[in-house]
């Protein structure tokens, strides 16, 4: 419901997960040689607990492949990755109106945080605020 949303090139992509410092981690799902889900993360930081934490950018799996376990498989494994590296939390956002969504990440035992809200700043708000003085 959000290809819309994205402007992303496979250049792009390619630089900031492949490349030498790159800045996120993906893992891809395989059905035989077909790629057909993937989940990008990166590390955060907590201040409140002193350590870092690994964030769920995207979770994805193709609609011919969902119902199947790929998505739970990617999300595990991304937890594994996350226990792994010490990192005191694993988390990502949902949106409010993927109610399957939702219900899938609670049976895995996430819980949504309702006391905090997103902000965010994009295109002409970013380059104001980075240019107030």
């Amino acid at each position: 419901h959000l290809t819309h949303l994205c402007t992303a090139t496979e250049g792009e992509l390619a630089q900031e997960l492949f490349a030498p410092g790159a800045t996120a981690e993906v893992l891809l799902a395989f059905d035989a040689d077909e790629a057909v889900g993937y989940a990008l993360y990166f590390h955060n930081f907590s201040t409140f607990l002193g350590r870092k934490g690994l964030y769920l950018e995207a979770l994805y799996v193709r609609t011919a492949h969902r119902h199947r376990g790929c998505g739970r498989a990617l999300l595990i494994a991304v937890a594994r990755i996350a226990a792994e590296r010490g990192c005191a939390r694993f988390e990502w956002m949902a949106l409010d109106w993927n109610a399957a969504a939702i219900g899938f990440y609670e049976k895995l035992g996430a819980r949504q945080m309702s006391e905090w809200r997103l902000m965010r700043v994009t295109g002409d708000a970013l380059r104001a605020l980075a240019d107030m003085r």
